[in-house]
């Protein structure tokens, strides 16, 4: 039987190991533009290393993946974090894990609220965008530049991620 990762509510302390969670609720903010304007300042730390780096915006459309997910890779960018916000309602997940000598540990999965995005740190393993009920839209902030930025992890089995079934 494979192993099963359990999803978990997306919380920034849960989640601080990883990175960052972008989201207004508690963060800094303060009026611009005449007062017509709220600025939540500084969300997340975009991270860009190695040679001639350079911030890229994009927009990556999701397939939708339905549960239960059969995960058979991470990846990660050791020259920069890449940063993830839905544009518009989104149901997904953010699978994250921890590093051991090169390969990924503690594997989790979160599930993202309403408003919630995340910034994923600088050579972070993490599973690929998965969005679960539609094609869903969003704006990725990650590093262009010289250098190879991605490494991949093929798990020998492949691991389940689902929801927790409930308590009896």
């Amino acid at each position: 039987m494979p192993d099963t990762i359990f999803i978990e509510s997306l919380t920034p302390d849960a989640f601080a190991p990883f990175g960052q969670v972008i989201q207004t609720e508690g963060a800094h903010h303060y009026p611009i533009n005449a007062g017509k304007t709220e600025r939540f300042h500084d969300l997340a730390r975009v991270e860009l290393g190695g040679v001639h780096p350079r911030p890229l915006i994009s927009i990556f459309r999701g397939q939708p993946y339905a549960l239960p997910l059969s995960l058979t890779l991470v990846e990660r960018h050791p020259l920069g974090s890449q940063a993830f916000y839905p544009l518009g309602d989104a149901h997904w997940l953010v699978i994250v894990a921890e590093d051991e000598s090169g390969t990924p540990i503690n594997i989790r999965a979160f599930r993202p609220g309403p408003g919630q995005g995340v910034n994923i740190a600088m050579n972070t393993w993490h599973g690929v965008l998965t969005t679960l009920d539609k094609e869903t839209d969003f704006l990725v902030v990650d590093r262009g530049g010289d250098g190879n930025n991605l490494e991949e992890h093929v798990f020998s089995a492949p691991l389940i991620v689902t929801h927790r079934e409930p308590s009896a």
